[in-house]
């Protein structure tokens, strides 16, 4: 006789768009107990979205006054990954449509993350605080391989914005393009950038250009994740408010907005709070439930 194990349910939000066919869709599974790894990454990569985010129980001592406290893990279709933005935001809200806004707090395979969901005229928007970034450089060699792979010459960077590898949780590329049509002719080696970025141990690539002071447009390559491009990245957009920060090209207080999904069809909006005197990024963004 074969008994068989009851299927947990698995929710589909999206993450930095009020509407579910903007932003960044993700799984959402509330109650993971008794999942293993190859479950979670089966019920991911049946999903087939960027990532999928788990909840069980959170480990002793964590969460304070007021706060609700789980443990949360992300698996893309093909492996896990340390932290990811958009499906925290997705987790966040789907656990404020069942208990309310307020606080929360997760314990993420990169860190203790804290995130407050708020509520204004009926919209609910959720705001990560990440773990402390922090950014480097990176080698000629590795720089001239991610440049081919993208089939983007030198002489298209944005020289004001120096490439390095920034951290928030996780580690990204980041490249700004000099021009608005650089960013949108996006077409690159899949293989050849994955094989860069498993042995630099990038997430995404951050490819990033400037409207103007305060609002960037990006878009993020994930062939890591086997995914060609991530549509809203929360992670990458906490490393790339480090990013600002650390070389001096934004206010230590400052918003930041970030575009993105617009080439491909699926626009969202990201906002990036730097505080004076704390190293972490604040990222904010709205959400809608799919189906």
């Amino acid at each position: 006789m074969t008994i068989d194990t009851p299927q947990p349910e698995v929710l589909r939000y999206t993450a930095f768009s009020e509407t579910p066919d903007g932003g960044n869709p993700a799984g959402v599974v509330l109650d993971a107990t008794g999942l293993d790894d190859e479950a979670m990454l089966a019920i991911a990569a049946g999903l087939g979205y960027s990532e999928s985010a788990f909840l069980t129980a959170p480990p002793e001592g964590l969460g304070g006054e007021g706060e609700r406290a789980y443990t949360i893990r992300y698996f893309s279709p093909k492996a896990e990954v340390p932290f990811c933005g958009h499906a925290t935001v997705a987790t966040a809200l789907a656990l404020a449509e069942r208990t309310g806004p307020g606080k929360l707090v997760f314990a993420t395979p990169a860190g203790t993350v804290p995130v407050e969901v708020t509520e204004e005229d009926g919209t609910l928007r959720a705001t990560l605080t990440s773990v402390e970034p922090h950014v480097g450089g990176i080698a000629d060699a590795d720089l001239a391989e991610a440049l081919a792979a993208l089939d983007w010459p030198a002489a298209d960077l944005d020289p004001a914005f120096p490439p390095r590898i920034a951290f928030a949780g996780a580690r990204h590329l980041v490249l700004a393009a000099a021009t608005r049509a650089r960013l949108a002719d996006l077409a690159y080696d899949f293989a050849r950038l994955e094989a860069l970025m498993h042995r630099l141990d990038l997430t995404t690539v951050q490819l990033v250009w400037r409207e103007s002071a305060t609002v960037f447009h990006v878009r993020d390559p994930f062939p890591v994740g086997g995914v060609v491009e991530d549509p809203a990245t929360g992670a990458a957009a906490a490393a790339f408010g480090a990013y600002a920060r650390d070389l001096g090209l934004v206010p230590e207080d400052a918003v930041l907005t970030l575009h993105q999904g617009e080439d491909l069809g699926r626009p969202g909006e990201l906002t990036v709070t730097l505080r004076a005197g704390d190293p972490r990024v604040r990222v904010s963004g709205a959400g809608a439930r799919i189906g």
